[in-house]
């Protein structure tokens, strides 16, 4: 049988029992430490992240390799946690799609347009006890700096009354550089070595006298709050559109 591609994808086998112990020792044995030492990856703010219910991390994007390393960062709590991957990437073709999709639990969503399929889908999952990692740039940096967030993680905590925890990575870029976008970085030598840093910040929820959009303006102003105070940037601001 043919599997339909992009946002029709079929991901429900990947949160069953047989694809969780495969992707468990998949990550556990084999791609967290290698992350772990390629990345000499050191986390902060862990304490920020709630103990209990679903989360919702935000994390700025730059690189390909973003996902492992979340994954890596969030320790134990990434056997219950979804990927938001985009369809137009990860979903157009048919092993790509079942490997993405079995080592790192994706979802398919679109980027550039409201699907209703993809948001509800994320939704139901939150409701139902998963965290999710969702990339609010909607795609990798294309020039070096974040770029204005778009409302999918605002959406679903509106939706659901998750918790979203803010993330910045820093230093990805310069590992592996043919992973990233921006030119600044894929300019430069990849290396089998690189320090990346991961940093929580204080959860944000959604509340009776917020909406998407002013919910939305908070997550991005908590990221680029977290960003300037990691690379010492205190005029770093969002490029928009």
């Amino acid at each position: 049988m043919t599997l339909p591609l992009g946002v029709d994808y079929p991901t429900a086998w990947a949160r069953r029992g047989w694809a969780r112990a495969i992707r468990h020792v998949a990550l556990s044995a084999i791609i967290t430490p290698w992350t772990k030492w390629s990345t000499t990856l050191s986390v902060e703010g862990e304490e920020n992240i709630p103990a209990e219910g679903p989360v919702i991390f935000a994390p700025n994007h730059t690189s390909h390799l973003d996902t492992p390393v979340m994954l890596a960062a969030i320790g134990p709590r990434r056997a219950t946690t979804v990927v938001a991957a985009a369809a137009d990437t990860f979903y157009q073709s048919a092993r790509k799609a079942r490997w993405t999709t079995l080592l790192f639990n994706t979802i398919p969503i679109e980027r550039h347009r409201i699907n209703r399929k993809s948001a509800e889908q994320a939704v139901e999952l939150v409701r139902e006890g998963w965290s999710i990692v969702i990339y609010p740039e909607g795609g990798r940096t294309p020039t070096g700096q974040l770029r204005e967030f778009k409302g999918g993680a605002a959406f679903m905590a509106e939706k659901t009354g998750a918790a979203v925890v803010p993330v910045f990575i820093h230093g990805i870029g310069s590992w592996r550089s043919e992973q990233a976008k921006a030119p600044v970085f894929t300019s430069q030598p990849s290396r089998r070595r690189s320090h990346v840093s991961v940093t929580f910040g204080p959860a944000v929820r959604s509340t009776d006298d917020t909406n998407v959009r002013r919910l939305n303006a908070h997550i991005e102003q908590a990221v680029v709050e977290l960003a300037r105070r990691v690379t010492r940037q205190p005029l770093l601001e969002i490029e928009r559109d």
